[in-house]
């Protein structure tokens, strides 16, 4: 089978790799978004999917835009690919790119749909504290993350996942989901399925102000913001004007403090934190301002701060 592969971010190589590995299938052409600024030097840096193609000498273009761009629909339809594979993308495709492809346009997406459709469904399954994800592989159609669902596989997310071990989790698991579905939804076996539409929540992009700790929340929400964001780009607090991210920590179990959020508590097993509802948040693991992330006993050695100090 001939495939048009679209695709930009890390996340999407492993199933670039596996479909270039796969006997069966022939990857004609891949898409990819434009080179970006990138770096201390801001050089213009190729995707790493566009990387990866061009070392497999495959045809690649890197369109600014997809609508009302005849050039790059041309390009497509040259391809006559009987399957058009997106992930992570990055960009709407318009109608004219969902009906090329000869047998179907397909999507592998990073949650278990209807639940968090759309930009950053990793981040917000495990910000909300769901016991489970995975990968759905859908058809695609006009709709944000709204079509059939041909294939699905789950994985657990325990108290230990963070934001980069699901990722690295849920890029292998894509790769074996769209390699054991492709073939049969290509032969017909397996049709799409209608997504249940109450069960659809939202993932909106992350902002920078939700990796800023509220040390008014829950403490195990403290917790999972943490585990969300480590160790890059990290959550984040301020001390004496500075910004300090938390790379390692965890909410303490019993906990009854009776100071102001943010204020720090003990400094000898961890640096211990005052949160809402009289809980307590420890930090292992920090990262100071222009420094490497470094254990708190290492950070303790070369810091004033000291019980009664706020953070935040």
């Amino acid at each position: 089978m001939k495939v048009v592969f679209a695709g930009t971010p890390a996340f999407s190589v492993g199933c670039l790799r596996a479909l270039l590995a796969f006997d069966d299938v022939e990857v004609v052409g891949v898409v990819s978004q434009p080179d970006r600024k990138s770096g201390r030097g801001m050089k213009l840096t190729p995707s790493p999917v566009k990387k990866a193609a061009l070392a497999a000498g495959v045809d690649v273009i890197t369109p600014e835009k997809l609508r009302d761009n005849d050039e790059a629909l041309s390009w497509l339809k040259a391809k006559d690919c009987d399957v058009l594979v997106v992930v992570a993308f990055g960009m709407i495709l318009p109608v004219s790119w969902l009906e090329a492809p000869k047998v179907a346009p397909i999507n592998v997406h990073a949650s278990l749909l209807p639940r968090w459709r759309g930009a950053a469904p990793i981040e917000r399954a495990l910000l909300a504290g769901d016991n489970e994800t995975g990968v759905c592989i859908m058809r695609m159609e006009e709709g944000l993350d709204t079509g059939g669902i041909y294939f699905e596989k789950r994985i657990p997310i325990t108290s230990t996942s963070t934001g980069q071990s699901l990722w690295t989790d849920l890029e292998k698991l894509g790769a074996e989901a769209l390699m054991e579905s492709l073939p049969q939804i290509v032969s017909g076996k397996l049709k799409p399925k209608a997504q249940d539409e109450s069960g659809v929540t939202y993932a909106k992009k992350i902002t920078n102000e939700e990796r800023v700790v509220n040390w008014t929340l829950d403490a195990g929400v403290i917790e999972r913001l943490v585990r969300c964001f480590a160790p890059k780009p990290g959550a984040r607090t301020l001390y004496q004007g500075k910004i300090l991210k938390v790379i390692v920590g965890q909410a303490l179990k019993s906990s009854c403090c009776t100071k102001t959020p943010g204020t720090v508590l003990a400094v000898k097993q961890g640096l211990d934190v005052c949160c809402g509802n009289g809980q307590v948040y420890r930090m292992t693991e920090v990262q100071p301002e222009g420094k490497k992330a470094m254990n708190v006993a290492d950070f303790l050695r070369g810091s004033s701060i000291q019980v009664g100090d706020v953070l935040g």
